[in-house]
């Protein structure tokens, strides 16, 4: 009877280390076109794990030469459809960063909690980040970029403004710091006592004065410029040109933001 105590708890034990293990490999980065190295991809793994963890929301590279024919678009959503990606159940929170390196696109896209707090314009925001890291070949760099910004926007409220919060953040830094100064300012120029030499004390003014002064003026120009029109936010144009925001509808019927564009 022991025996057969001792061997149900040994075997529940291997049945749970095996249920924690397949949980914590759980595929997330699918390098199809092979843009990473074995030690790149295990990184962006173990980076993916944490931030799909705490935001309740994977998230998944994916890179390919071949999208079957299919737009980068159509291929994002039916890779989602085919895997069941989601962090809470098969076809559930997810944000996916799609790379087609035929046609050298990128498309990110939102799913469920990743529509929510991830929006076309927030995901503009993110893959104009990025971009510059991709025309450059610096596929991690950008990767991690994807997943880092992803992961603070997840943390704001889903209608605030990123950009607004990060001004707000600067100015209040900016203004803090020029209060600062002045008050020390103040404190080392009342300590340090009033400055009584001038440069009076070392003029001789009956034999120091003005010899001439003369102004000239020569012209005055003006110069006129066309001032640029005011993109709204979801325009999508962002530094790889010819971007859009957009989302859609998956062929199983998942919605999703989405932001597209070229590198």
């Amino acid at each position: 009877m022991k025996k057969k105590v001792i061997f149900s708890i040994i075997l529940l034990l291997f049945l749970t280390i095996g249920t924690i293990e397949a949980a914590s490999s759980k595929q997330r980065v699918y390098d199809f076109a092979n843009l990473l190295s074995s030690s790149e991809i295990e990184e962006l793994e173990s980076k993916a794990e944490k931030y799909s963890k705490k935001r309740e929301t994977d998230f998944i590279i994916l890179t390919t030469y071949d999208t079957s024919e299919k737009d980068v678009v159509e291929y994002t959503q039916d890779f989602y459809d085919d895997n069941e990606l989601g962090f809470d159940r098969p076809n559930g929170n997810a944000a996916i960063l799609t790379i087609d390196m035929r046609n050298r696109e990128v498309y990110l896209a939102g799913f469920y909690k990743g529509e929510k707090y991830l929006s076309d314009y927030r995901l503009d925001l993110i893959r104009d980040s990025i971009t510059p890291d991709l025309g450059e070949g610096n596929y991690y760099d950008a990767f991690y970029g994807f997943m880092k910004l992803g992961y603070r926007y997840m943390g704001m409220n889903p209608n605030a403004d990123p950009n607004s919060i990060i001004f707000n953040l600067r100015f209040q830094l900016i203004v803090s710091l020029g209060i600062a100064g002045l008050v020390v300012g103040s404190m080392a120029y009342n300590r340090g006592g009033r400055v009584t030499v001038n440069e009076g004390v070392y003029r001789d003014f009956n034999s120091s004065r003005v010899i001439d002064r003369r102004d000239n003026f020569l012209r005055t120009s003006v110069t006129k410029t066309k001032k640029p029109s005011n993109n709204s936010k979801s325009s999508g144009g962002g530094f790889g040109g010819g971007g859009f925001s957009g989302g859609g509808t998956t062929s199983g019927g998942h919605s999703h933001s989405g932001s597209r564009g070229k590198f």
